[in-house]
């Protein structure tokens, strides 16, 4: 697998809800039973309802992108419109009953499990992570490649406590390189985010007491300036000089941002492929049964050589029960192929491919989703 910038076929499109057609013009594509096309395709029953609404993370817009292609082979004149609005917003719009499937980069919250519950008729929802990718620590600054971080300086930098490029602390981790005096401006996500929930979760983790603000989908460093959704913190950085953010990879990669390597005891990291993938070896199941939620905080503190451990998983929130019957089979459809199918080309859109292991895992739980007479 090699994680790298997506085509122009995958690129962002900036607009409000992003619909995601699968009008395969092959009428042997999609059929009440599904159509394997290859010998590790499964069969997906597509006789549900054909139009899908979802909404959520924008960390994972890409890969909806890359799954709709793959959802085209089997349902053919079926749908999925994907509104990639912020974690919060997708927890919150799922919990209304106003979308099938709820998309965030953090599983649900103690408070947010009964509301969820309710929604799904009384009945548990499930945190499905179905998108694994790496976050860049990207920043803007000329001259300066290769630039090297731990979480200790990483902290310190996003709550204020470093304010230049050469403070003393970063340039003990970046012998050789010169750093300039130009102040360092912060820019974090102003909506609520699950990105931003796994970064200041890695800083707990990472920085040796140095970040004491707690984690959480709001950003609680109190510096910086503010921008909206993935797209808006990496182009915020692109257009000023000194600039410092976390972002999904394709991100950064789509605007061209230095991507720092984190040195978290044994040496610096890259992110790349083969590290992205020991991290998400080392990622350990916190829920039960069929709830796949993830305890990602051994990865985020561990010191492991050649591991990058910013990462983050998207999960889908859905219902275990209480959708009626034709959604349950669009819902299950639709996982079902962007889990497997869909999860080839993943890596040419800034994603990690679900491991086998994993992957069983998720299609059981997938399969497992029921309409309420279940």
């Amino acid at each position: 697998m090699k994680i790298q910038r997506h085509g122009a076929a995958l690129a962002i499109i900036a607009a409000g809800a992003l619909v995601l057609s699968a009008c395969g013009s092959d009428p042997n594509a999609g059929s009440a039973a599904g159509g394997a096309s290859a010998a590790n395709s499964p069969a997906v029953d597509c006789s549900g309802k054909t139009s899908l609404t979802a909404e959520g993370s924008s960390a994972q817009k890409n890969a909806m992108d890359v799954f709709a292609q793959a959802y085209q082979a089997k349902c053919a004149g079926s749908s999925i419109a994907y509104n990639p609005t912020g974690s919060g917003a997708g927890v919150k719009q799922f919990t209304a009953g106003l979308v099938d499937f709820g998309g965030s980069d953090s599983a649900l919250k103690d408070t947010e499990t009964a509301p969820a519950a309710a929604r799904c008729q009384n009945n548990p929802a499930w945190n499905l992570p179905l998108v694994f990718g790496p976050v860049a620590i990207g920043y803007k600054l000329s001259g300066v490649d290769g630039l090297v971080l731990n979480g200790e300086v990483t902290a310190k930098i996003f709550n204020g406590q470093i304010k230049t490029w050469n403070d003393p602390a970063i340039a003990a981790l970046n012998s050789g390189k010169t750093l300039p005096a130009t102040p360092i401006n912060v820019v974090f996500r102003s909506d609520e985010s699950g990105t931003t929930d796994n970064f200041q979760q890695y800083l707990q983790a990472s920085s040796k007491g140095a970040w004491t603000q707690g984690a959480g989908k709001k950003f609680a460093g109190g510096i910086g300036s503010g921008a909206e959704k993935s797209s808006g913190v990496a182009q915020a950085v692109a257009a000023t000089e000194g600039s410092i953010t976390y972002v999904e990879l394709s991100y950064a990669q789509d605007n061209k941002l230095g991507m720092a390597q984190i040195d978290s005891g044994s040496g610096p990291v890259a992110l790349d492929d083969a590290s992205v993938g020991k991290a998400i070896e080392g990622a350990q199941v916190a829920g039960e049964g069929n709830d796949l939620k993830l305890d990602l905080k051994s990865v985020y503190g561990s010191t492991a050589a050649g591991q990058y451990p910013l990462i983050l998983a998207t999960y889908e929130i859905v219902c275990s029960k209480g959708y009626d019957a034709p959604t349950a089979k669009a819902v299950k459809a639709f996982l079902t192929t962007a889990a497997t199918d869909g999860q080839a080309n993943l890596p040419d859109a800034g994603y990690a491919k679900l491991p086998a292991s994993f992957q069983q895992k998720l299609t059981t739980a997938i399969d497992a989703i029921a309409a309420p007479s279940a």
